[in-house]
């Protein structure tokens, strides 16, 4: 409903009545620019106390939804019909003593995150992570984690798809601590989020995806048209593109990856794009293994421990860093083996399987072209055969091949 027809029901006017009428967003409020619609709310009440409390807000509700929702096959639809949709169990919880959240929409041709404000409520479509922090949203925003998004996600049409499993949950954020590094980035990811807000505040015929197709466009080189040029004025694109860049370089820097600064000056080239990408994937899976093992050992690097883990030590990890499973994405694993597969060539030389998964990711990939995706003539290269030797490498196949590497 628009704001008029709101306060017609209440809004402004009754006490406590603003936690039932709320914000709402879907894909298209972000990706286009938001249509500030308004919702009604009533979980936490009954429906005798939503008739007893806000009666014109109950009859509204009694009169447009009931009648649809008593013809619903989902029981929990039609025996909780003043409900709005089936509530995040999980996510509201998570909300109390925010001010705001990041979202993303699920499918999108650009990936961007963005705060909305905790009175908000997100359609079923948007990915909402319930952290307030800007240096989260800075991280998620850095061409690192996009990269990252882009590899482990899926697709529908031609359009990326941001599974919040895969892609979110699998992804190892840098170790900070509280320092200047971390100050930049918490200033760097509010800088990006008032920016874009500002301006479509200031054009609204500013769209995310018109600005993004911009941005695109002058990574590329490409000529821009009279109506992107005009998009690229009022959006102030350019400067869109420096916060952005800078946000790279310090997450980056985070994850103590300064030596990538060369390959990715040398971006939109082809070359430098391809080599940064895979350098990066590379370096972003071996870390995903480390904090596997790490929280197998019991070390959690929470986002947001006052949350998560509230009683610090002495509590078991509530959510841990999912470790990539790439069999769930329909890989398969030849179990086809060569007869001398066991042992390696006369003409082969034995080499060391290094101690650390970094340097076991390279090593393997550097073996690919010469041996092929076969985790037992890869294992023989290091040795004599070695059941756990191989089953590491197994597992990296899986994730380099689910990689596109």
């Amino acid at each position: 409903m628009a704001e008029a027809e709101a306060q017609k029901l209440g809004l402004g006017s009754i006490e406590g009545i603003e936690k039932h009428i709320r914000g709402y967003r879907n894909g298209k409020d972000l990706t286009n620019r938001p249509r500030n619609v308004k919702l009604i709310d009533l979980l936490g009440l009954t429906d005798a106390e939503a008739s007893q409390k806000f009666p014109a807000l109950y009859q509204h509700v009694l009169t447009h939804v009931k009648p649809e929702r008593d013809q619903n096959n989902r029981d929990t639809y039609k025996i909780n019909w003043w409900i709005f949709g089936e509530p995040r169990r999980d996510f509201r919880p998570a909300l109390e003593g925010l001010d705001r959240y990041v979202a993303t929409v699920e499918t999108s041709k650009h990936r961007f995150f963005m705060f909305l404000e905790q009175e908000i409520l997100p359609d079923n479509m948007l990915i909402a992570i319930a952290s307030d922090d800007a240096v989260n949203l800075a991280i998620l925003s850095s061409s690192i984690h996009v990269t990252w998004a882009l590899a482990m996600g899926g697709t529908l049409e031609d359009r990326p798809r941001y599974n919040k499993t895969r892609c979110f949950e699998t992804f190892p954020f840098p170790a900070l601590e509280e320092g200047p590094l971390k100050s930049q980035l918490r200033d760097l990811g509010e800088r990006l989020d008032a920016h874009r807000k500002r301006q479509q505040a200031l054009h609204p015929h500013l769209t995310l995806t018109g600005i993004y197709n911009v941005l695109e466009k002058l990574r590329s080189g490409e000529a821009l048209n009279a109506k992107e040029k005009q998009i690229h004025d009022d959006g102030l694109v350019t400067l869109l593109r420096q916060i952005h860049d800078e946000i790279d370089a310090a997450v980056l820097e985070a994850y103590g990856w300064g030596d990538l600064l060369t390959i990715w000056a040398g971006l939109p080239d082809p070359a430098c794009r391809e080599a940064f990408e895979e350098e990066l994937l590379t370096r972003l899976v071996a870390l995903n293994h480390e904090r596997a093992a790490e929280e197998k050992r019991g070390l959690v690097r929470w986002l947001r421990p006052e949350y998560q883990n509230p009683a610090a030590a002495s509590a078991a990890p509530v959510e841990e860093q999912s470790e990539i499973e790439l069999q769930e994405a329909g890989v398969v694993v030849s179990t086809n083996k060569r007869r001398d597969a066991g042992r390696p060539s006369a003409a082969s030389t034995l080499l060391t399987w290094p101690d650390k998964l970094p340097e076991q990711v390279a090593r393997i990939r550097s073996l690919l072209p010469e041996t092929g995706p076969d985790p037992t003539a890869l294992s023989a290269r290091f040795g004599r055969a070695n059941k756990k030797r191989e089953d590491q490498i197994t597992a990296i196949l899986e994730t380099l091949r689910g990689l596109g590497l």
